[in-house]
């Protein structure tokens, strides 16, 4: 259980030395290096967990143990002490024979209960120990799994960051290409097109307009000519 421990807390203080800064800094893909170690972290949880797991185990069992060592002992301290008061009635009585055979009886269960006791103290400090290691065993895992968290989030404002100057990219091309001061970009070209289009139809406008003009103008002299001869009429029919 010592090389379990060692293993898995140096692996975490190597991890956690780890300069990540430092080599994002050195990747030439920060994104690749991040989801790389993302990667490594999460196998290492994946093992510790496991590690923790069965180290808990062992303590649970141990701590069972312990607890029915110490049971037994009051058992066999309560049988011991039963034997002996028989003993003794029996030997109040004049039944010694009996009354040794409880004794001895007595002395085994006085035994067992010895052997007891000394099996749970001697799990007591292992127990102890056991208890320091899943402790800190748990505050590893629990740094590994910050650390994770702190990769992952890390790997999201990297990704974000990225898209931002990618979107940031894309509209200066956008702008560069719609540039109004620019007389060859697209809107430059379009904008004479419009002007083109423009000019013909005020040209169109200029030459209905003028042959309209005329047609009045012919109406007029039409008119003028009317009025004489109307006039003339009335001299005519005055005179008569």
């Amino acid at each position: 259980m010592a090389m379990t421990k060692q293993t898995i807390l140096g692996r975490v203080a190597q991890l956690a030395k780890a300069n990540i800064n430092a080599l994002l800094d050195q990747a030439e893909d920060p994104q690749k290096m991040i989801d790389q170690l993302i990667r490594e972290y999460t196998d290492n949880i994946r093992e510790a967990e496991d590690a923790v797991a069965g180290t808990i185990g062992n303590l649970r069992m141990m701590e069972q143990d312990h607890a029915e060592d110490v049971s037994a002992a009051a058992e066999w301290g309560g049988k011991a002490a039963a034997a002996s008061r028989k003993a003794d009635e029996l030997r109040a009585s004049g039944a010694s024979g009996e009354a040794d055979r409880f004794d001895n009886l007595a002395k085994v269960a006085l035994g067992r209960q010895l052997q007891s006791e000394k099996e749970a103290r001697t799990a007591q400090p292992v127990i102890a120990s056991q208890r320091e290691v899943v402790e800190q065993l748990r505050g590893g895992l629990d740094d590994m799994k910050e650390r994770l968290r702190q990769l992952r989030s890390r790997r999201d404002e990297l990704v974000a960051r990225s898209r931002t100057a990618h979107a940031q990219n894309t509209m200066v091309d956008a702008v560069k290409s719609v540039n109004v001061l620019d007389p060859t970009s697209e809107l430059g070209r379009f904008e004479d097109k419009v002007r083109r289009e423009e000019a013909r139809a005020q040209g169109r406008q200029e030459l209905a307009a003028s042959s309209l003009d005329r047609q009045f103008e012919s109406l007029d002299a039409m008119g003028d000519s009317a009025e004489i001869d109307a006039r003339l009429a009335r001299l005519k029919s005055g005179a008569a």
